[in-house]
């Protein structure tokens, strides 16, 4: 479901009973090991099951061939639950001194800023201090 658009992952947390969602993210402490990080695995895994077989892994890349979160990124990573989860509200924080906000200190998107975007089903529960945890009410 991570990997599919809002509303059709929205579909799939209903069908398992899904109440809240937690990523780890590490855009805004330089926390490498974070669920972005690791998505291409959830992708791979994913696209590997019958339910799945729609998740193609070449779609999560840019045109150019690299996996990307900025405004280069693919269209199917930025509609993407994992992808909307993690940077929800990012665009209005300051984490590096003279880089915009929003700004990932893993990811390093140069001078580039993260999109900014509504949720349209999930609701923000919790977000941890350094944003490490968030967590998601469907």
């Amino acid at each position: 479901g991570h990997a599919s658009p809002e509303d059709h992952a929205y579909t799939i947390m209903k069908e398992l009973d899904v109440d809240y969602v937690l990523v780890i993210f590490g855009g805004m402490s330089g926390y490498s090991s974070d669920d972005i990080n690791k998505f291409l695995w959830m992708i791979r895994i994913g696209g590997s099951t019958p339910e799945g077989a729609h998740i193609r892994e070449s779609d999560y890349y840019s045109p150019s061939g690299e996996y990307k979160v900025d405004k280069d990124g693919s269209t199917a990573m930025l509609n993407s639950l994992m992808y909307k989860m993690c940077y929800y509200r990012f665009g209005e924080v300051m984490t590096e001194q003279g880089k915009p906000t929003g700004y990932d200190r893993v990811r390093k998107p140069g001078n580039r800023k993260i999109k900014d975007f509504e949720l349209d089903v999930l609701e923000e529960a919790f977000t941890s201090e350094h944003w490490i945890v968030r967590i998601y009410k469907s």
